[in-house]
């Protein structure tokens, strides 16, 4: 199959890398497993045979038909020629009557507005584990401080337990991508309360907007510099120092629920 740029597509091959992945899916029978964008089809078949059913989720017609053709004996199988971006997970977890295993070499483009989106139906799903972009792995599972911390790893910290399986080489895939990989397992956990405010996403992302400014700055169209301190947090600091449970707080201040 040929990799289509418009799609991000890079076609896994490495049979050792395949082996390893597999491994940290760890697919058992009765799993609700879904694989988004299977593309060639290199974890397809060993996650049909080790879970007895598999959604796959293709929008590339061309390997959509391919995959339709080559399991259509196999009644566990079942495709959505579909955009994951438009999923609803929610509707698919009802059908099946459990919460859902996400798996999926993710194209590059649209890795983070998917694990934005899979948020909005965590209690969907059980667990994910993913081949995304080094960089986006490094950015999820990074420590208040490091370089790499940012909006992404502190909307999904109070969602998810991450894990950083493996990184992967360009070597394994065809087309080789100009990035390593990396396999990250996102295990989905029940959120505290401050999470799932609005005035979290939005503290977070104004926060994040303008990383070089003080959050007396950065966050001023939401919360006074007393409204931050009262929360117990130094309106000087800047966003990349502060945990997740301290954006809680900042959250719940904006909210109206501190006093």
């Amino acid at each position: 199959m040929r990799a289509r740029k418009r799609f991000g597509q890079h076609f896994l091959h490495d049979p050792l890398v395949i082996d390893r992945i597999l491994a940290a899916i760890a697919a058992r029978p009765g799993d609700a497993m879904v694989e988004i964008g299977p593309g060639s089809g290199a974890l397809t078949g060993a996650l049909l045979d080790a879970a007895g059913e598999l959604d796959a989720v293709e929008i590339d017609r061309d390997l959509a038909a391919s995959l339709r053709e080559r399991y259509v004996n196999r009644p566990g199988f079942r495709l959505h020629e579909a955009d994951a971006l438009e999923m609803d997970w929610s509707a698919l977890a009802a059908q099946r009557g459990r919460r859902l295993r996400l798996v999926g070499n993710l194209p590059y483009n649209i890795s983070t507005p998917l694990l934005f989106g899979l948020l909005q139906h965590a209690t969907a799903i059980a667990d994910m584990c993913f081949m995304l972009q080094k960089e986006v792995v490094d950015r999820i599972v990074a420590a208040p401080g490091s370089d790499s911390y940012g909006r992404l790893g502190v909307m999904l910290a109070p969602r998810v337990v991450a894990t950083r399986m493996l990184e992967v080489g360009p070597g394994a895939f065809k087309p080789p991508p100009r990035v390593w990989s990396a396999v990250v397992h996102l295990a989905m956990r029940p959120p505290p309360d401050w999470a799932l405010l609005p005035e979290y996403a939005a503290v977070v992302t104004a926060a994040f907007g303008q990383r070089r400014k003080t959050l007396r700055n950065a966050l001023s169209r939401l919360l006074s510099a007393e409204q931050i301190a009262a929360a117990g947090v130094d309106p000087t600091a800047r966003a990349e120092t502060l945990a997740p449970e301290q954006f809680g707080r900042l959250a719940q201040s904006a909210a109206g629920m501190l006093h």
